[in-house]
């Protein structure tokens, strides 16, 4: 098997970015630090301003919410500064552009030093899309981001956004446009999605959700599922979901409704108002399935920033090769790891061979827990990781990986129902096996792998050791030998040469 690609990071000061996003629900500033790739989220904080509540009453932000705001963007303000972030984008949506006196709190927020990039309709859905891209660089369908005050859909294919546009759907304004029932209420929003030529070629396509109105749903549907693994990015909800999620919003109150765990009100109170929509865009455009993405216009913001180079890079390893090297002991060798136990793995897909390149490059992420919870951190590393392009399955494959990978007891593993298969499972214990056996064999650092070979030969498991190497051998390497080779169905035998 080839050695798998890989581009490494180079070394560099530590960069951070941050995006003060002035939304109709809310203003909240998010603070990234790490490779531009896959930055990492080091602050998140939001006020919400609710600037967008005025719009539905007199088309105006209201006084006190726009005082609201804009002590909240003062104060962002003083926190980049001394956070010393080196990228600061400020940008407005819906709110502040669709209110007369919308130019009034750009204004404001030029006092506290803050120059606001008041986003077009277009441009927030050209930025949702490729947030979307940013975390999903496969993705082919429509990006679909609802906020306070606007719906903006965006056809998302080969790394690129296609066609977008913005409509006045969002979460503050549909109560008024529900109240004639919901069959009028599919029958308005068909008009408006017909005007500027949807769904045209895009029905079919199956939609991104975007904006935390479509995370509440996806929330309230992993309650109702009693999903093993509760994690939100890339959760998919087939078509025939919404029928449970909109009766679910009907049956439920809202007191039940906010008593979901990390479900908050003004979530929960707008729950079946998103459930209505998502059903009517689900209808219009025959969607066949709906895939939440935690990455939206502010990654997009960050993502639009970087050259064609550093877009091409994969997110995933990227991001595993950072927060390898941030906790290795020694030098990290994370590729030369992968292309060590590679050869016992010739035929897996190259899918899975990704995510075992991501396993290799965390395979020392947990050493500084206690040794009786090191198999526990990486699993919970592997889970529930702030990781971007890796679907559920691929969190469980890693998880299960660096469970085996730090000793973990097989039945100490989490069940994961269905979610993926008892083979790929079984594969990833293997990665994790020969991981272990590797990192006891060369002590965690590079030199050795350059003077020992693993191998399946006729039913055998021969690991290969060079002349001058020979004491690399002993008690504990030819315990994991074992272990892995009883994992292979195989006989394991260690050469001398």
């Amino acid at each position: 098997m080839t050695a798998l690609p890989f581009r490494r990071t180079p070394a560099s000061k530590v960069h951070r970015s941050a995006v003060i996003d002035i939304g109709s629900n809310s203003v909240r500033l998010v603070v990234y630090e790490g490779p531009p790739r896959a930055p990492a989220v080091i602050f998140n904080e939001k006020v919400a301003a609710g600037l967008g509540r005025g719009l539905a009453i007199d088309g105006r932000i209201a006084p006190e919410d726009a005082e609201r705001g804009l002590y909240a963007l003062r104060r962002y303000a003083l926190l980049a500064k001394h956070m010393e972030v080196q990228d600061l984008q400020c940008v407005a949506t819906a709110a502040v552009r669709d209110a007369p006196n919308g130019a009034d709190f750009i204004a404001g927020a030029a006092e506290a030093g803050l120059e606001i990039r008041l986003l077009s309709g277009q441009e927030e859905a050209e930025a949702a899309g490729y947030g979307v891209v940013a975390a999903i660089p496969d993705a082919h369908g429509i990006a679909v981001d609802l906020g306070g005050g606007s719906l903006e859909l965006a056809e998302v294919v080969n790394g690129q956004v296609g066609r977008r546009n913005s409509f006045p759907l969002g979460v503050l304004r549909l109560p008024a446009l529900r109240e004639e029932g919901d069959q009028a209420f599919e029958r308005a929003v068909r008009k408006m999605l017909r005007a500027k030529g949807w769904p045209g070629d895009c029905a079919g396509l199956p939609l991104y959700l975007v904006g935390g109105s479509w995370r509440a749903l996806a929330r309230l549907d992993l309650e109702l599922t009693k999903d093993p693994l509760a994690v939100l990015d890339q959760h998919t909800l087939p078509r025939a979901a919404l029928r449970r999620l909109t009766r679910a919003t009907r049956r439920l109150s809202f007191e039940e409704l906010k008593s979901i765990p990390g479900m908050a009100s003004n979530r929960a109170a707008s729950l079946p108002d998103a459930a209505a929509l998502l059903a009517a865009l689900a209808n219009i455009i025959d969607v066949p399935e709906m895939t939440v993405s935690s990455s939206g216009l502010r990654e997009g913001l960050l993502y639009q920033a970087l050259d064609a180079g550093t877009r091409a890079q994969d997110p995933l390893i990227v991001a595993a090769e950072f927060e390898g090297r941030r906790l290795a002991r020694f030098a990290p060798h994370g590729p030369a790891l992968a292309d060590w136990i590679a050869p016992l793995f010739a035929s897996e897909d190259q899918a899975d061979s990704r995510i075992r390149l991501a396993a290799s490059l965390l395979s020392d992420v947990a050493w500084s827990a206690n040794p009786d919870f090191r198999a526990e951190r990486g699993t919970e590393i592997g889970l529930h990781g702030n990781w971007r392009g890796i679907d559920i399955p691929g969190r469980i494959l890693l998880a299960r990986a660096l469970h085996a990978g730090f000793g973990g007891a097989d039945g100490d593993f989490p069940a994961m129902g269905s979610l993926v298969s008892s083979e790929r499972l079984a594969r990833a214990r293997q990665w994790g096996l020969a991981i272990r056996l590797a990192q006891r064999l060369t002590g965690g650092v590079e030199a050795p792998l350059k003077a020992s070979r693993i191998a399946q030969e006729d039913g055998k498991l021969v690991l290969r050791l060079d002349a001058g190497w020979h004491h690399l051998a002993g008690e504990s390497v030819d315990r994991r030998l074992r272990s892995l080779a009883q994992a292979l169905d195989a006989k394991p035998e260690l050469v001398l040469l």
